[in-house]
């Protein structure tokens, strides 16, 4: 490429000097090097052109009208150049625009601007290799700077802004959140000495809840600030250690960040779109203005020629919608005797209602909290995933009384008095350890500054949920029968967890019990569980799948349809395609975890889905990635395995329990269904109509703690009298098992 610029350049400056007397004597803007007349220009044909400009600039390619079109070479005076393709005046397509200054970028181009995939070569060495919008680094990217620095994850607008890993030359690296070039939000710092900090960043300093560990397992558990009167929080030594009791936290804001100083990205000189065309006579032909739009509150918005917006903030747009091209024009038919409207989804909000002071469970959120921060916390041997049988046993709990005063091993609290119970503490604390949790991470989760939250409306069962600020973990109100049921199946629970490390249900952490003083002496039994919708992926429509029909709809129209809605089995449209190697591994699970519960004499458990709609425009609907009225199948062979860029295996090797594995972050597609309505009985899984969507599936089995009791079993001969007895949900747990699984393997199929 740098030979073939320098022959032009070469013959450029030939031209210039032969026809430097001719341009004063003459009206045409020709050379005799010039294979084209001004008569020319107006031809219809794309012709081969080699033009000197009025102004001095030089072009050679295709020609069609009066502009460049097609492949062509344009150099302008001031030593900028572009090597590429052209439509009608505007580069567009794949080029090279180099600058004087040596700097050059060599990619994807859109109406002038650099748009697309690219990469740009700084004149100081540092190196962009990533997605591009009007000619600012926005979405995917890497850049490597010439001290040595790395960056490797999502840009916004020209700056870091997402999910991002930055490595420093020194070995310091930091995984987390980005806002406008900063660390902002939940991250990791390590630095190259094993010393790390997790948890919330503000403007590239620790701000909130967050944990300090020394490479030796000790650790510092507290809410940061740079003002030191706001900082606070407790050291926990490690067994072997004690030595930093002395230490002081406004050491990471003085001593540890001083190395860890991001490295400015050099600045583009000039936009490749703001270089003029002499060919276009001044009119502004093919000038790229971006379209100012307004949202509903006035403001302009910033937008590309495609549609895609770029000054919304993650509340106003969709995760990946964001950085969709398609702008969802037209409805699809689907085949010759379906139409199907597109998909729409609405904005997701934020679920739950904030616990804060004055709410009727204020107190017993800071019970909760209490007592969590005191089981965890306090000294305890490191947990063997080895354990005896007694400490499975249902007498096996720990009372604690916390007086508001305090006592010798619990704080003093502003709360009333009240009882704290642990149940079978020694299997919950190596649970926690099988399924990856850090303490620190977990205490601060849930006990951290940043209330819980309820959510609307209780379950069917009369249990309230409530979900930690980080949406991380759910706990829920149980019933002192399903304590029993919990306790009676916790061995088998624990050794099946265990021995299959991607089970689908649900996985539990702790299972405690509060009871307040006073005449009443109410007791409020809870458990912990991992939250299957923690992701940064946004969640637009969820499923509570069971195989049974009687009473599975919601009975909303879709205009009523919120993200946080949960559908049933009859509002089911789709069916879910995984890639091979994740299918096979889904039905080999999806049986084992029945096995499970039918041998536990489980029941009434459903397969909750989430999904999150890949190419969503700004305006909610939903674009199909492929449609076939014939085939239902992709072209082209799939190894099966999921695609990761850097930043994901970086943040995989991080938290590998917060990346893609069985049921969490996969990569899938979802067809479109039609169901028929022709009798009486509702047909289950609808007709497949060949509209597919780029889908992240997200799918657990919950209510995993309901036995087939006295009272199932009265529910079941009540409704068998009315309803057809395999239409209902209580049923013999062997029936149910067969019927859920009949039913998942119709819904969830391999995409070959």
């Amino acid at each position: 490429m740098s030979k073939e610029i320098n022959g032009i350049v070469k013959a450029w400056e030939a031209t210039v000097r032969k026809s430097s007397g001719a341009k004063k004597r003459a009206n045409s803007i020709f050379t005799p090097m010039s294979v084209a007349h001004v008569d020319d220009d107006e031809s219809s044909e794309v012709c081969q052109v080699e033009k000197i400009l009025p102004n001095g600039d030089f072009y050679t390619g295709q020609w069609l009208n009066r502009f460049p079109h097609g492949q062509g070479k344009y150099l302008w005076t001031d030593g900028c150049m572009y090597v590429g393709e052209w439509s009608k005046g505007s580069t567009m397509g794949k080029g090279r625009f180099s600058w004087p200054s040596g700097a050059t970028y060599e990619g994807e181009f859109k109406s002038g601007n650099m748009d697309g995939k690219g990469t740009y070569i700084g004149s100081s060495g540092d190196t962009y290799k990533g997605s591009w919008v009007m000619n600012l680094k926005h979405g995917q990217g890497t850049e490597s700077y010439p001290n040595g620095d790395f960056y490797d994850g999502e840009w916004r607008k020209g700056l870091q802004n997402g999910h991002g890993r930055y490595q420093w030359k020194n070995g310091n690296q930091y995984i987390g959140q980005w806002r406008s070039g900063v660390f902002c939000g939940n991250g990791t710092m390590m630095w190259s000495n094993g010393n790390r900090y997790d948890g919330c960043w503000e403007e590239g300093l620790p701000k909130g809840n967050g944990t300090f560990r020394w490479g030796d397992g000790s650790f510092y558990v507290g809410v940061w600030s740079q003002d030191p009167n706001e900082q606070s929080g407790t050291y926990y030594p490690s067994g072997s250690s004690d030595s930093h009791t002395d230490w002081d936290p406004q050491e990471v804001f003085n001593v540890e960040l001083n190395d860890c100083q991001i490295c400015p990205c050099e600045k583009v000189s000039i936009y490749p779109s703001d270089k003029t065309l002499s060919v276009c006579g001044g009119e502004g032909d093919n000038k790229s203005v971006p379209k100012k739009r307004t949202d509903g509150s006035g403001r302009p918005r910033w937008m590309s020629e495609d549609g895609r917006l770029s000054n919304y903030n993650s509340e106003d747009a969709f995760d990946v919608g964001r950085k969709s091209g398609f702008d969802g024009g037209g409805d699809h038919s689907v085949s010759s005797r379906h139409s199907l409207s597109r998909l729409r989804i609405k904005n997701p909000k934020r679920q739950g209602e904030t616990i804060s002071k004055g709410h009727k469970n204020y107190e017993l959120m800071l019970n909760l909290q209490l007592g969590i921060r005191h089981s965890v916390g306090r000294p305890a041997p490191s947990a063997s995933l080895d354990l005896k049988s007694s400490a499975f046993d249902p007498k096996e709990k720990v009372w604690t009384r916390f007086p508001p005063e305090g006592s010798k091993h619990t704080p003093p609290h502003p709360s009333c008095e009240f009882r704290w119970k642990d149940y079978c503490p020694v299997v919950f604390r190596a649970l926690r350890k099988l399924f990856k949790v850090d303490p620190a991470d977990y205490m601060i989760s849930i006990c951290g500054n940043d209330a819980l939250r309820e959510l609307s409306s209780p379950g069917k069962s009369g249990s309230f949920f409530y979900l930690t600020n980080d949406d991380r973990y759910m706990i829920k109100t149980m019933k002192k029968a399903e304590v029993k049921v919990f306790l009676r199946m916790l061995p088998a629970y624990y050794k099946h967890v265990r021995a299959f490390e991607n089970t689908l249900v649900t996985k539990f952490f702790g299972l405690h019990c509060v009871r307040l003083t006073g005449p009443a002496q109410k007791k409020v039994r809870f458990v912990i569980m991992g939250n299957l919708f923690c992701s940064q992926y946004a969640i637009h429509r969820r499923f509570d799948l069971k195989g049974s029909t009687f009473g599975r709809t919601t009975d909303k129209p879709e205009s009523e349809i919120e993200p946080t809605t949960t559908l049933k089995d009859l509002d089911l449209n789709f069916i879910f395609r995984l890639q091979k190697s994740w299918f096979q591994e889904f039905c080999r699970q999806v049986d084992r975890d029945c096995d499970f519960l039918e041998q536990e004499r489980i029941m009434d458990y459903s397969m909750l889905v989430g999904l999150h709609f890949k190419e969503t425009t700004s305006s909610g609907t939903v674009t199909p990635n492929r449609h076939s009225s014939a085939s239902c199948t992709p072209t082209g062979v799939d190894d099966g395995g999921p695609r990761l860029s850097g930043v994901d295996i970086d943040h995989l090797i991080a938290d590998p329990s917060r990346w893609i594995q069985l049921g969490i972050n996969m990569p899938a597609r979802a067809e479109m269904t039609v169901r028929k309505s022709t009798s009486d009985t509702p047909q289950l899984v609808g007709e497949p109509t060949g509209e597919l969507y780029e889908i992240i599936i997200f799918f657990g089995i919950i209510d995993i703690l309901q036995d087939y009791d006295i009272s199932k079993k009265l529910e079941h001969a009540y409704k068998s009298f009315q309803y057809d007895p395999t239409s209902i949900s209580a049923v013999d747990p062997r029936l149910y098992s067969k019927r859920f699984r009949d039913f998942i393997f119709r819904v969830f199929v391999e995409d070959t």
